[in-house]
């Protein structure tokens, strides 16, 4: 399991990953977490860049600051690729 994590949260993925490995979840699970740099984005990159680099490496999101405003906002980027899948299936 992949998660990729928003450069507001750093401390907080510090955090969960070591209570993670602390209860021996890693054992079970494996898991990865990566920050913006490591998939080549920037602090600044938007919702919608964000959301393609976390799909195309089957990442899952940790953010705290995404909105739900705009035509890139992350809210709305989801929303357009579930019609287009659905679409598409």
């Amino acid at each position: 399991m992949n998660f990729l994590i928003d450069y507001n949260l750093r401390g907080q993925a510090t955090l969960l990953w070591g209570t993670i490995a602390a209860e021996g979840w890693l054992e079970l699970l494996p898991m990865r977490f990566a920050g913006f740099e490591e998939v080549g984005l920037l602090e600044d990159s938007s919702d919608r860049l964000v959301w393609k680099v976390a799909q195309e490496n089957q990442m899952i999101i940790l953010t705290a600051n995404r909105n739900m405003k705009g035509d890139d906002s992350l809210e709305q980027v989801i929303r357009e690729e579930n019609i287009l899948r659905r679409f598409l299936s």
